[in-house]
């Protein structure tokens, strides 16, 4: 479990988050939903360290990240897994040997062990047949696949994804959510993904919390997110026609 206690962060004057309190449940996927601007990606690089906030505690079960010396924070990096917006993978670089990457630079297994690891994870994400193809000769929902690959090798006891579905169509987003929640499930993780995707959060958010100008306006359920009468959720929700009628469809069954 990730906790956010008393978060506050200003650039320049300007707060950005004020006053954050909220919660990560281990073996669940959080979604920190929000517009643009909202302060949603601000909060994500301040519980991963790469911001240090004003004020407040950022607790990795029971541990703060803001009182680690560089020692203790090195280690808890290395529980870290990371997805980028961009997938980021070194173009010069095959998709294994991207897998490999993490376990080449933090792991002290052997060549053979950093290999058979970079295959199962790979084959994890249905990606086995691409090995040796380099990230320009794959599709873009390859190379968001080939990133969950290598954020999960290590093993990590927290994954961050940051807008993992920007730049896929509808079809191949539904199969990146469903990766990421089944890795989550089944590896107990801490997942915490970033976005404004409201069919993510119909298809996996199950810890939702929504970022408004900074603060935070709602905690809750994906069950309390449709059923939700917080105005500010209300219309950044119904922003999407799909929430409107996932929202009929329940009240409707309801009735």
């Amino acid at each position: 479990m990730i906790e956010v206690k008393n978060l506050t962060k200003s650039f320049e004057g300007r707060k950005v988050l004020d006053n954050i309190h909220a919660s990560f449940d281990s073996g669940k996927t959080n979604l920190i939903i929000g517009r643009s601007g909202s302060g949603k990606t601000v909060l994500m690089k301040a519980i991963i360290g790469l911001i240090r906030p004003n004020e407040g505690e950022i607790l990795y079960n029971a541990r703060n990240i803001l009182a680690m010396g560089k020692n203790e924070l090195n280690r808890l990096r290395r529980e870290m897994g990371m997805l980028f917006q961009g997938s980021a993978l070194f173009d010069s670089m095959t998709v294994l040997e991207n897998v490999m990457f993490p376990l080449d630079m933090l792991s002290h297994m052997t060549a053979k062990e950093r290999r058979k690891r970079a295959d199962f994870c790979l084959e994890r994400v249905n990606l086995s047949e691409v090995h040796d193809l380099y990230p320009s000769e794959i599709s873009g929902g390859m190379m968001k696949r080939a990133a969950i690959a290598r954020a999960i090798a290590l093993q990590p006891k927290y994954l961050f994804c940051d807008e993992p579905n920007s730049g896929l169509d509808p079809k191949t987003a539904l199969v990146i959510d469903d990766l990421i929640h089944g890795i989550t499930k089944e590896y107990n993780m801490t997942t915490v993904v970033n976005t404004h995707d409201m069919n993510s959060v119909v298809n996996i958010g199950e810890n939702i919390i929504f970022i408004k100008e900074g603060v935070k306006e709602w905690q809750g359920t994906k069950k309390q997110f449709i059923s939700s009468d917080n105005a500010a959720l209300n219309d950044f929700i119904f922003a999407s026609d799909l929430l409107r009628k996932v929202r009929e469809l329940e009240n409707r069954h309801d009735v």
